[in-house]
């Protein structure tokens, strides 16, 4: 699964919020200031060629349509992120992120239980 640029994956987060869509209709998503409509029409282009999306003509119009799910998306970049960043160690994420208080200890006992639930499953 090739990387994506932080302006790709602006773009595809929108999309899997609608599972697909047309170019002016993801662009309406967008926080002002919007993005140029080229711009846009150019992004689903290239996450066309890496094979995220599927596009199919519609009249004049583009429809996009995701390829890759957005939690298969997560699961490599989280896993590249938490290597990279982290030394490949989850136990060092959740420090970080209790040291820098990013996390409660409320939280932290949340995940434990969910943790402790899917062991027992």
């Amino acid at each position: 699964m090739e990387k994506l640029t932080q302006q790709e994956e602006d773009a595809m987060l929108l999309l899997w919020r609608q599972n697909g869509g047309f170019v002016k209709d993801i662009l309406e998503l967008y926080p002002e200031p919007k993005i140029p409509y080229t711009t846009l029409a150019s992004t689903f282009k290239n996450l066309e060629k890496k094979k995220y999306v599927r596009a199919k003509k519609l009249g004049n119009s583009w429809f996009y349509r995701p390829i890759i799910r957005e939690n298969e998306y997560k699961k490599v970049f989280m896993g590249n992120f938490v290597s990279d960043y982290f030394r490949d160690s989850y136990k060092e994420l959740v420090s970080f992120f209790a040291k820098e208080e990013k996390i409660s200890p409320e939280e932290l006992k949340e995940i434990i239980e969910m943790i402790q639930q899917g062991k027992s499953k």
